[in-house]
């Protein structure tokens, strides 16, 4: 699961908890419209929910809140049509900063967003100081874990998991990201403890594909693997890639354990023509090629040599 998606889950996070004691002190109109938002907001009423922000802003156009809260909307939906454009949102967010520069709430919302269009580097700049603003701010520590990992600083993002956990020792999807980092730097038996402890606070099937992933791939576990797989599909049995991976970590339990094949006996090699019996034939027969050509030879020198006949007349 890509940042991005996981961001985009709960896309509203901040500025749409805005406690009902502040909307009780501050009952002008803004205010009202602004709460109105809220509320219609959490119902996933968008539409409805922006056209309040736009009183509410209309009504006091230095209302930062109700800036951040459209910004929020405008992102969600975005997310939801998974089209990426932002400018809406990060246009709010700016206007907000601009509005009300010591409140974290457009650094937060306006970083978030950034880290959801993979623009690390300027969402840290945000997140840094939305945690500066307000350092007991769970979710800009864990949003820039999120912009940590997107830039693959593993130590750093380790680290702000870690506080995470410290603050909320139940938090199962830090120890999830926990189990991504380990499993990035190679220390996969740390990765397998991490999705344990996530598994233990909530069991999810996504997490189960992912530490059988690890058990199947790094670590050639495959009967491990394979109860994480089966045990997805349990939960989700139309899970397509995760059918796929269980058929590969049986056809490679199945071939771990498979006996190994018989040893076959070496062909006998055909004798070749220089065999001893051979060079042995051939000696003979030349030796006997020799002793005929002598003796050829030696008949027709004896003919020659025989002596003449006298010339005289008899």
């Amino acid at each position: 699961m890509t940042i991005s998606k996981y961001l985009s889950i709960a896309a509203i996070v901040f500025a749409l908890t805005i406690p009902r004691q502040e909307a009780k002190e501050t009952s002008d109109t803004s205010s009202d419209h602004n709460n109105k938002g809220v509320e219609l907001a959490q119902q996933h009423q968008y539409e409805a929910a922006i056209n309040e922000f736009n009183l509410a802003i209309k009504a006091n156009p230095k209302n930062a809140k109700a800036y951040v809260n459209r910004g929020s909307i405008f992102r969600a939906m975005h997310a939801q049509a998974q089209d990426q454009q932002y400018d809406d949102a990060i246009k709010d967010f700016t206007k907000a900063i601009e509005i009300a520069p010591k409140d974290p709430a457009g650094y937060l919302e306006r970083g978030q967003t950034l880290v959801m269009q993979k623009q690390y580097t300027e969402a840290l700049t945000d997140l840094n100081k939305a945690a500066e603003l307000k350092p007991d701010n769970i979710m800009a520590t864990r949003l820039r874990g999120f912009a940590e990992i997107g830039m693959s600083d593993w130590d750093k993002a380790a680290a702000d998991f870690n506080t995470v956990i410290q603050k909320d020792p139940n938090d199962a999807q830090a120890y999830e990201r926990l189990g991504f980092i380990h499993r990035s730097q190679k220390k996969y038996n740390e990765a397998i403890a991490d999705y344990d402890k996530s598994l233990e606070i909530k069991p999810d099937p996504d997490i189960y594909t992912k530490r059988g992933y690890t058990y199947v791939t790094y670590l050639q576990n495959y009967e491990k693997g394979i109860a994480d797989y089966e045990q997805t599909l349990k939960i989700n049995p139309n899970d397509y890639d995760t059918q796929q991976r269980l058929q590969y970590a049986q056809a490679a339990l199945a071939a771990k354990n498979a006996p190994p094949p018989a040893a076959t006996p070496a062909p006998t090699p055909e004798p070749g023509l220089f065999t001893p019996l051979n060079i042995g034939i051939a000696l003979v027969v030349l030796l006997v090629l020799i002793g005929i050509i002598f003796v050829v030879a030696k008949r027709r020198g004896g003919g020659e040599e025989e002596p003449t006949e006298s010339g005289r007349i008899r």
